[in-house]
């Protein structure tokens, strides 16, 4: 016995794959969108699903802001941003010029 083209899809994994990527907040309204936009489509095929799903998790997915990716680490005090610039006057500066043609004797 034959089987059909939409007996070989597994949307479930297919929606499980994209639900990973979102908010545990939208992973629900995306499952119900993902179903209902599957049901819509004619041609039943892995690539037409594919691309049907990924335009509706596009409308789901939001990017993580800037500062939960990287924390506000970045404005964290450190010796080295809070220390006297490099090459600052110190009373050693030069002294390795001073002596460098020093007479020898």
């Amino acid at each position: 016995m034959a089987t059909s083209r939409s007996d070989d899809i597994d949307t479930e994994q297919l929606i499980s794959r994209f639900c990973g990527s979102l908010a545990p907040a939208d992973r629900g309204d995306f499952r119900a969108a993902a179903e209902s936009a599957l049901s819509a489509i004619v041609c039943n095929g892995e690539g037409v699903a594919y691309r049907t799903l990924r335009e509706v998790w596009r409308s789901y997915f939001r990017p993580p802001e800037d500062h939960a990716v990287f924390g506000p680490r970045h404005h964290a005090p450190s010796k080295l941003s809070n220390g006297p610039p490099i090459g600052a006057e110190d009373p050693r500066t030069g002294a390795r010029d001073r002596r460098r043609f020093k007479a020898v004797g």
